[in-house]
């Protein structure tokens, strides 16, 4: 895949999944916020306002505010930026690692956009499970961040290199 092609689709990824995860953000804000909780599908669904000023499942939320927030904020400026400079000059990624690094960027960029305008926090709002067995809260971004790993862990971690070459089975001695 072309460094085009691969800017081309990053693009296009950016465009959907920002416009997405700030449009529910949105939503959630002026929606979800000060309400109760809703469940939808008998409960597997659930929508409900939060807002998280740690990273994944509130890691860091506890840290004194001036350092939590330059910690994640400097650090998700760093991870969007080394991507984006990865996924720019990669010269052997194929299209689902490209797709993958796009998606981890866009997720992360969602992210950064609430650290930076909405007060260091960032608006969770998803609930998803059945029974006893739930997520945590979660956004379009983390959706995409979840996604763009997992598809990164099964495309990325084989990216360049060759398979291995079958080998012809041995002969074994014929039986009398």
């Amino acid at each position: 895949m072309s460094r085009a092609e691969r800017l081309r689709q990053l693009f296009a990824v950016l465009f959907v999944v920002v416009t997405l995860d700030q449009t529910t953000k949105y939503l959630a804000r002026e929606h979800l916020a000060y309400e109760p909780g809703r469940s939808y599908l008998g409960g597997v669904a659930r929508l409900e306002y939060a807002e998280n000023r740690g990273a994944f499942l509130s890691l860091g939320a506890n840290l004194p505010s001036g350092w939590r927030e330059g910690l994640l904020t400097g650090l998700n400026i760093l991870l969007v930026a080394g991507l984006t400079v990865y996924l720019a000059r990669g010269k052997d990624l194929t299209r689902w690692p490209a797709l993958a690094l796009a998606l981890l960027i866009s997720g992360g960029l969602g992210n950064l956009i609430d650290r930076v305008f909405f007060g260091g926090a960032v608006v969770d709002f998803m609930i998803l499970g059945v029974g006893p067995v739930r997520t945590g809260v979660f956004n379009i971004a983390d959706l995409c961040l979840t996604a763009g790993a997992i598809l990164f862990a099964f495309t990325g971690a084989a990216a360049g290199r060759p398979l291995p070459e079958a080998q012809p089975a041995a002969k074994r001695p014929a039986a009398e």
